[in-house]
């Protein structure tokens, strides 16, 4: 599974809860208390990772039974698609596991719903055994607490075909710094190919306004404000590559997969990835592979885009002391550091960055890759809110299509798309 852009793809979808569920946060009845004997039978779920992590899995749940004698974890893992919906299903009806795989926007609604256990209460002792921005990836804007612990974190670079610059006449050891460049090197890039290359092929998302600049929501978590003049600059400079093909013709319908098979193909010349797919590119294209460029990020802000994992417990759990112990078991600093040596992930654990692993190279570009990841990872930010849902992530790129077609301008669909997701969060609570 390429954990990178896809399973956080999948991430990015909101659960809505009915109406019923919904409390008032805190903890919904369940009590904050995780203290006492560490026994009992409980569940963990995880996201799609069954098909290609079931040793570490297991090896896992082993290792923490025999450490505490009388516990017993029943091992769960649901699908990408759909799984959004699934823990919906298991809060509404009161069957939600004891410990849960989450993403930042899948907590915050079973947070308001009382359902996820506040860690600052329950469990403060481990804060400070994660990085601080990462244990700060599961609080939601307007109730105090932490609601998940951070697992594993991913950010990657942008690769871009060096044979497809040069074929442009731009520097193939001088790819785009800034956005300014970028914009430039794409119109460059579409002329010189007569519209057949394009150099993206996806419509900018959320994290792409947060990384350049625009101020997402209010500083209250109440309303969001991305449609102000630098979030219109920027989709204006969309329409502009989009008019001039040099964003693919097929962004408004595109997912990360069939981004990466244009790159693949040579028909779009740069591509957000990871380390994993270092090795993709190396068995599914060769030639690209020996023409790969790989370069940072682009951002306004200093700061790249990353994505979060964590483990939650749910706050009904009658077993709540085992939850949290195998909660922080799966995502204490060995253990994250084990399961990034098995697949490109980072673990969000203090000082675990500054392992050899993260910072020493040894001439390969799978090492430039995660060395270089690592370290902008001690300063990047999520950008995506934790209450930006699935559902606004739909109204939103709808609402971007308008533009790009020229359906509506800029402003009118960035002022839509704002009314449409504060609308929807007025329903959240």
């Amino acid at each position: 599974m390429r954990i990178s852009r896809r399973a956080f793809a999948a991430a990015a979808v909101a659960v809505v809860l009915p109406l019923s569920a919904c409390g008032s946060g805190g903890d919904g009845g369940g009590s904050s208390d995780a203290s006492g004997k560490v026994e009992g039978d409980i569940t963990f779920q995880t996201w799609n990772l069954r098909a290609n992590f079931k040793p570490y899995f297991e090896g896992l749940i082993a290792e923490f039974e025999k450490k505490h004698p009388g516990t017993h974890v029943k091992w769960v893992d649901q699908p990408a698609e759909g799984y959004a919906d699934k823990i919906s299903a298991d809060a509404a009806g009161g069957t939600l596991p004891d410990v849960v795989n989450v993403s930042p926007d899948l907590v915050a609604p079973l947070a308001k719903a009382g359902l996820a256990l506040d860690l600052d209460k329950a469990a403060p002792q481990y804060k400070k055994e994660y990085l601080p921005g990462a244990w700060a990836g599961h609080q939601v804007p307007g109730m105090t607490g932490t609601y998940a612990f951070p697992w594993y974190l991913n950010t990657g670079p942008l690769f871009y075909n060096k044979t497809l610059f040069e074929e442009a006449g731009l520097d193939p050891e001088k790819p785009p710094t800034t956005y300014g460049d970028l914009f430039a090197d794409a119109l460059r890039l579409a002329k010189e190919s007569d519209g057949k290359v394009a150099t993206l092929a996806n419509v900018p998302t959320i994290e792409d306004f947060g990384r350049y600049g625009v101020p997402l929501m209010n500083k209250e978590g109440t309303a969001f404000t991305f449609n102000d003049g630098k979030g219109v600059e920027l989709l204006t400079k969309y329409k502009e590559l989009y008019d001039a093909k040099a964003l693919d013709p097929q962004a408004l319908t595109a997912t990360p997969e069939s981004s990466g098979k244009k790159f693949l193909t040579g028909a779009v010349a740069m591509n957000p990835g990871s380390a994993l797919d270092l090795g993709n590119f190396k068995k599914q294209a060769p030639s690209l592979y020996k023409n790969i460029g790989i370069t940072d990020q682009i951002t306004s802000t200093g700061h790249v885009n990353m994505y979060v994992m964590g483990v939650m417990v749910n706050s009904q759990s009658k077993r709540k002391p085992a939850a949290v112990a195998f909660a922080h078991f799966v995502t204490d600093a060995a253990h994250q550091m084990s399961f990034a040596k098995k697949v490109a992930i980072f673990p969000s654990t203090a000082g675990s960055l500054d392992e050899p692993y993260f910072t020493k190279e040894d001439g390969t570009d799978e090492t430039r890759v995660r060395v270089a990841a690592a370290k902008s990872l001690k300063t990047a930010v999520n950008y995506t809110p934790v209450l930006f849902s699935e559902q606004m992530k739909i109204a939103l790129r709808n609402e971007v299509a308008k533009a790009l077609q020229g359906k509506q301008s800029p402003k009118e669909a960035l002022d839509n798309a704002v009314k449409e997701c504060d609308r929807l969060l007025t329903q959240q609570g």
